[in-house]
């Protein structure tokens, strides 16, 4: 019998990051979308917790290995 288990999680990462002063809230936010789309901030990411959300399993039924002629 096979299954297959699929778990789901919800994590959540965390980074701290230099950001300049002076800016407003929306070049806040670009800077931090820019930095996370370019894949520079995803070596600053460190699992910060993980939330079991949940898990299934689905039988396969297995198929014969037979041929008709």
């Amino acid at each position: 019998m096979r299954i297959i288990v699929t778990v789901v999680e919800k994590i959540t990462s965390e980074a701290h990051i230099y950001i300049p002063n002076g800016l407003n809230q929306s070049t806040i936010k670009q800077h931090i979308v820019d930095r996370y789309n370019t894949g520079e901030m995803s070596t600053y990411m460190n699992i910060f917790q993980v939330d079991f959300e949940s898990i299934s399993a689905r039988i396969i039924q297995e198929q014969s290995s037979t041929k008709s002629a």
